[in-house]
């Protein structure tokens, strides 16, 4: 665990893409980015604020980094539970890989 408000999680990843990867998780399930509406909306502006703030902590912010959200099989969602992949460290690439 990295991170942690009473709204968001963030943990590292166990397969990192990055020298920096670490997920995001709203602490209320939502099942994806699909299903954000007008009673969760803020979950995202949460996410984002955990993120950048780990972001600063781990001395990305300056050099730059990425904040990924898939939806869905076809995007690339394999957890049915929005999560915001934050990313850093190396030169990210496009596209990925």
């Amino acid at each position: 665990m990295v991170y942690e408000n009473e709204d968001v999680l963030g943990f590292k990843d166990v397969n990192p893409q990055a020298p920096v990867h670490v997920l995001f998780v709203p602490k209320k399930h939502i099942p994806g980015v699909h299903a954000i509406n007008s009673s969760n909306q803020d979950s995202i502006q949460r996410l984002v604020l955990a993120a950048t703030s780990v972001a600063r902590e781990h001395g990305v912010e300056e050099s730059g980094y990425r904040l990924v959200i898939n939806c869905r099989r076809e995007g690339g969602q394999t957890v049915d539970h929005l999560h915001l992949h934050l990313l850093g460290g190396r030169r990210m690439t496009w596209p990925p890989g």
